[in-house]
């Protein structure tokens, strides 16, 4: 995610479980769960990195405890980061990531699910440009265990995120609407539909599996979106939004199966979906590559997979294809998509070396091509640079420049 003044602040994961055979106490055999929340200036240097998760270098516990996994990252309107994790768990950092401002946790597990424990805010959110909060939340009793992003809602623009402030969400889509499980502990004060929380039937209808399936020709059926998901919705601006929306996955293949980009106003309706990608050609499920990213003040959207890098206006034309099966586009195969900056740069991060490539998006998207083009060629120089600069060893980048910060 990054700032208009070109900061960039990037999370990630240091996992590892316990080494069997030695002390689960001793350094070199203990599991370990960190997260890191990294700041950027505009040149790539590292400002400060926050450290959070497992316990502090003197064994106090971490002031936030990861309740999940699919971090999503944003730039609140005040300056404030935002972490959204999945299921449900929002945090809120300082700017200069040395203090943790606000938590609403929602945590995860057998016993969190039966209990109901936690304060949840948001599984994922995104800004849009009067400030608006654009969010998805979790709810229990799906027809799956846990708890499962499942409501997409807006917030005003006067109320902030912030602590002691806890925004409504108006909720404008339900994915699915099999909620007959729920029970009173599942109403949440904080998402509300027609005025009252969202709850079993109290929700937008009909469903968005529903108005997807009506709108491509599909059946409810085991190949259709009967068991759909979604992923981070994006801001095309302040009344249009784009829903990535994916069929059940399987493990044999799930190449040729149904999905896609849905347009929603900020009332619910369905406007229509990103046009032009073919179900089997195109197919994100080739590597998992459910995100779509937008930009908000020009109202542009992009999705990289396997495939290509795509890019839309907001009316859902296809207006740039770049296929990673030919040249000199097929080195898109190693990155993924993370974001689109405020100034309109498109963030890629290289799957296996791990670095952050920018590539400036022109004002006219049929030139788009040519300046991917560009900005993959000049990654390997680049990378070179900084080979030169930081000495990664066996593929760590090295920095002591910036300030750590356990939190």
């Amino acid at each position: 995610m990054a700032t208009p003044d070109g900061d960039t602040y990037v999370v990630s994961t240091v996992w590892r479980p316990w080494r069997g055979g030695g002390d689960p106490g001793d350094p070199a055999h203990a599991g370990l769960n960190f997260r890191f929340l990294t700041r950027y200036a505009p040149d790539g240097t590292p400002v400060v990195t926050a450290v959070f998760g497992g316990p502090r270098p003197d064994g106090t516990p971490s002031a936030i405890i990861p309740d999940g996994s699919g971090d999503t990252l944003a730039v609140l309107p005040d300056g404030t980061i935002a972490l959204a994790v999945r299921p449900g768990g929002t945090h809120v950092f300082s700017a200069d990531l040395s203090q943790v401002l606000a938590t609403w946790p929602m945590p995860w597990g057998f016993e969190e699910e039966k209990a109901r424990k936690g304060d949840p805010f948001a599984a994922s959110i995104a800004v849009t440009p009067s400030g608006r909060l654009l969010c998805t939340t979790s709810e229990y009793g799906l027809k799956w265990a846990g708890a499962t992003p499942n409501i997409v809602a807006v917030s005003d623009p006067v109320t902030a995120l912030a602590p002691g402030s806890k925004p409504i969400l108006r909720a404008i889509a339900s994915l699915h609407a099999d909620t007959d499980r729920q029970t009173d502990v599942d109403r949440h004060p904080h998402v509300v539909f027609g005025g009252a929380p969202v709850w079993r039937d109290n929700r937008p209808s009909p469903a968005l599996t529903d108005l997807l399936t009506a709108l491509t020709g599909t059946s409810d059926s085991l190949y259709g979106y009967r068991d759909c998901t979604m992923t981070r919705p994006s801001a095309l601006g302040d009344d249009l939004f784009v829903v990535p929306v994916f069929g059940r996955t399987f493990r044999s293949g799930s190449r040729g199966q149904e999905f896609s980009f849905a347009l929603l106003d900020d009332q619910g309706t369905l406007r229509g979906r990103l046009e032009g990608l073919h179900r089997h050609d195109d197919s994100p499920f080739t590597g998992l590559d459910f995100t779509v990213v937008a930009d908000s003040h020009r109202g542009r959207a992009y999705h990289l997979n396997r495939y290509g890098l795509f890019a839309w206006t907001a009316d859902g034309q296809l207006r740039a294809r770049m296929s990673s099966a030919v040249k000199p586009y097929t080195a898109l195969k190693n990155f993924e998509l993370l974001e689109c900056t405020p100034v309109g740069e498109i963030l890629l991060l290289h799957r296996k070396q791990r670095l952050l490539l920018r590539v400036p998006v022109p004002r006219d998207l049929d030139t788009l091509p040519a300046a991917v083009e560009t900005a993959l060629k000049a990654y390997g120089s680049g990378r070179l640079a900084l080979k030169k600069r930081y000495a990664p060893v066996n593929w760590g980048w090295l920095d002591t420049s910036g300030q750590v910060v356990h939190l």
